[in-house]
């Protein structure tokens, strides 16, 4: 499949443009995946029916000697883009009291927009995301901008949650709160810093020309996105150059790996051949060297052919008559022989045959 027909297929149709009703409401279920039930529905209704309602002051609510009846805490607001802020808020409401059934009141688009300005969401979006919330209960719908006695008795609300911080309106009012809070039915929640849908809306038109072309690529038109031929065209060109200026940053961190394994390599080779120049140069001294196994081999050969050549004579009468005397010189000649040099081997072999002539021409009539 082609880019642009993915990018078509991505784009989801306005719920008005798509032709299909509503998402049907989930009916009541006891299970607690259950979505918040809608004020003044029957599910509403007989959630009331359950209790008796008494007045509860907010020191036995934080205790929980009240009885059995859950505390009805009320909270509201736009909720236009429900982010984490909201979330919190909504759990602080839910377990500010051990026993808390939590309602929720948003306000919807005519009064929010004339009270407060535009919102990006439309009220049924708002409405379905706080119904499908886990710390809600029940939502009500078209909430009022400022909560009356009147509004709390028809809903059996006991306090109701927000921040401390005073909230003007329009018509010179500084507290909507004001009158609950004097009544002692106020409990605050707090704020979480830099988490807002004015905070949302200020990134987007920061980075407007990245979420435009975000939203071109996903298969929006320029009409749609109310976007100009000019902006258009300047949008496209941006986004050629940065992918041409991606492509050049992979080729350019591709080339610094390779150049980094290639000088791995080269050190992984030179390092093999290092290791293997000393064990053939250990081989060689091993059997070349002056204690090598060549070197043994002829000193062993020269002992043998010494020895084949100059046998043990036999003894003789002057050998005899001398007696012992002349044995003591033999074994010193013999030793002298021993220490000879191997370049005088021939010296001495003459030498040796010159004293057994000499030996055998002694006489009897020689001898004392």
């Amino acid at each position: 499949m082609s880019s642009p027909e993915m990018a078509t297929r991505r784009k989801r149709k306005p719920l008005e443009e798509s032709g299909q009703p509503p998402p049907a409401k989930v009916p009541y279920r006891s299970s607690s995946c259950r979505p918040a039930v809608t004020a003044l529905s029957p599910e509403s209704e007989a959630e009331k029916e359950l209790w008796d309602f008494y007045p509860i002051d907010i020191e036995s609510a934080r205790l929980g000697n009240h009885g059995p009846r859950p505390v009805r805490v009320y909270a509201d607001g736009i909720f236009d883009l429900f982010h984490a802020g909201h979330a919190r808020m909504l759990e602080q409401a839910k377990n500010i009291f051990p026993n808390v059934y939590l309602m929720v009141g948003v306000c919807n688009d005519k009064l929010t927009h004339y009270m407060k300005g535009q919102t990006v969401m439309n009220e049924w979006e708002r409405y379905e995301g706080l119904r499908n919330c886990r710390y809600v209960d029940e939502v009500v719908e078209d909430a009022p901008w400022i909560v009356t006695p009147d509004f709390l008795e028809i809903h059996k609300i006991d306090f109701v949650a927000h921040d401390d911080i005073p909230y003007g309106a329009k018509g010179g009012i500084d507290d909507v709160y004001k009158d609950i809070k004097a009544a002692g039915k106020f409990v605050a929640t707090q704020r979480t810093e830099g988490v807002s849908t004015s905070d949302i809306i200020a990134r987007l038109v920061k980075n407007y020309d990245q979420y435009v072309r975000r939203n071109l690529s996903r298969g929006y038109t320029a009409k749609e996105l109310n976007v100009s031929f000019f902006n258009k065209t300047k949008i496209n060109m941006q986004e050629k150059f940065d992918r041409t200026k991606k492509k050049m940053k992979d080729v350019k961190t591709l080339s610094k790996d390779l150049m980094n394994k290639g000088r791995d390599k080269s050190f992984e080779i030179i390092n093999r051949w290092d290791e293997r120049s000393r064990e053939i140069i250990g081989s060689f001294l091993d059997l070349f060297g002056r204690e090598g196994a060549i070197n043994r081999a002829l000193i062993d050969g020269r002992t043998i052919i010494q020895r084949a050549i100059s046998p043990p004579r036999s003894p003789t009468h002057a050998s005899a008559a001398y007696g012992s005397d002349y044995d003591d010189d033999e074994e010193d000649d013999d030793d002298e022989d021993n220490d000879i040099d191997d370049n005088d081997d021939d010296d001495y072999v003459n030498q040796a045959h010159g004293r057994r002539r000499q030996a055998n021409d002694y006489s009897d009539e020689d001898l004392p």
